[in-house]
């Protein structure tokens, strides 16, 4: 039984590739297309699949070493961990993703909420989060497990069908919604964007001189974000007594920033040609299971295939959170607000902030785009440290790079119970 709940839970939903192949392949199947028709859906929404990843990889790589140089310059931000949840919890985990994505299918065959939670990665992280929350409130054995699995499934349910309008709003269609931690800044950006701002205005209208023309180029735009970020995080730890090159870990600072640079443009080039492929093969596919075994349900997918809709809203979200956020994190700093030092979370800026700033953009244009992306620059700074207080003793670090939106939210929603159930 231990090995077949270790080969579902490592081998198919986590899995990304293999997992959405296999909801085409089904999809498929069930419209009685030709083996051909098949074989090539399957395959593509592999590639498709793999082609979104390899951008993502290569953009977290080329932000990754804003938070290590941060880390650098405040170590009293590393957090304590006295629990390995992945490693200890690996069972509970497995057993709580499983429990929550068969609910998540229930509730969209036989009730309104039919979104169908399909992003692998997430499927494994949000019960890695619960659990965590879990432990750190002392919950163990049963309790344990069902209240993870409760808040797994309430979210796998509430957060897609949350998504749903604002996806709408931005892509024009209802064939798709998000599945990603997202859903909290997402929230925020449409409300704030609808109060101050005005849609007819969009960052995709933006006007460049003739000169800068080139700037219209999404992939050179983000580069040279992230040139300037890097330079100004290097004068930062000059001016703290720091080497770049040691804590950076490169020889030649010339070819460090160039490829970093570079790596960025690529990785947003390569991120949004996967996004057509990815949307292009798995929404067709999915009608099958849409029609036959769950009537009406759409697929809920990760963050990063609306990017394609807004690109300058992406960066303009990225770059207001980014410096928002790092102005909110000095601040609390220096007022002691929380048990731990919250470092720049420039993953979340990227993707969920950059995912809300398409959303502000769709309800409130430029303005819009802008002062939402402040908002949840403080926001997302507030949650994590806020966080702290259920996530100290077990996945702290972890939250310092990858919190700050619904992780978070959501964490410390069911910390609550949790301790009061302990």
């Amino acid at each position: 039984m231990k090995a077949v709940l270790d080969f579902i839970v490592n081998e198919i939903f986590g899995q990304g590739a293999i997992f959405l192949s296999l909801i085409a392949l089904i999809g498929l199947l069930l419209q009685k297309k030709s083996a051909s028709e098949v074989i090539r859906g399957t395959f593509m929404t592999a590639i498709g699949y793999f082609v979104l990843n390899a951008g993502v990889e290569f953009v977290s790589g080329a932000v990754s070493d804003i938070s290590k140089a941060f880390t650098t310059m405040m170590p009293q931000a590393v957090a304590s961990k006295s629990v390995d949840i992945g490693a200890d919890y690996g069972t509970q985990i497995g057993i709580v993703m499983i429990i929550g994505f068969a609910i998540n299918l229930i509730f969209a065959r036989f009730t309104k909420w039919k979104t169908v939670f399909l992003t692998g990665h997430m499927l494994y992280w949000f019960p890695f989060v619960f659990i965590a929350a879990g432990v750190d409130a002392g919950l163990s054995g049963a309790k344990l497990i069902i209240l993870a699995a409760l808040f797994t499934a309430v979210y796998m349910i509430v957060a897609p069908n949350l998504m749903r309008p604002l996806v709408k709003k931005v892509t024009g269609t209802d064939s798709f919604s998000i599945a990603h931690p997202t859903t909290t800044l997402s929230l925020i950006a449409a409300g704030v964007a609808k109060v101050t701002g005005d849609p007819k205005k969009s960052t995709e209208d933006l006007k460049f001189p003739k000169g800068l023309n080139f700037l219209r180029e999404v992939s050179i735009t983000g580069s040279i974000v992230i040139l300037l970020t890097y330079l100004v995080m290097s004068l930062l730890l000059k001016l703290n007594g720091y080497s770049p090159a040691e804590v950076l870990d490169y020889d030649r600072a010339f070819t460090y920033y160039f490829t970093k640079t570079i790596k960025f443009g690529m990785g947003v080039t390569v991120m949004l040609l996967g996004v057509r492929m990815l949307i292009a093969e798995i929404v067709p596919a999915f009608q099958g299971i849409a029609t036959k075994v769950v009537p009406g349900a759409i697929p809920a997918l990760d963050c990063p295939v609306i990017f394609n809709m807004a690109p300058n809203a992406l960066l303009i979200g990225f770059i207001c959170a980014l410096a928002t956020s790092t102005v909110t994190i000095l601040i609390c700093t220096a007022l002691n607000a929380f048990p731990t030092v919250v470092i720049p979370l420039a993953f979340t800026c990227f993707f969920e902030a950059g995912c809300a700033a398409i959303v502000a953009n769709a309800y409130g244009g430029v303005r819009g785009c802008i002062i939402a992306s402040i908002v949840n620059g403080i926001a997302m700074v507030l949650l994590v440290g806020f966080g702290a207080y259920f996530f100290n003793n077990t996945i702290q670090g972890w939250m310092l790079v990858y919190g700050g939106q619904d992780f978070s939210l959501w964490g410390i929603l069911e910390g609550l119970i949790a301790k009061l159930i302990a």
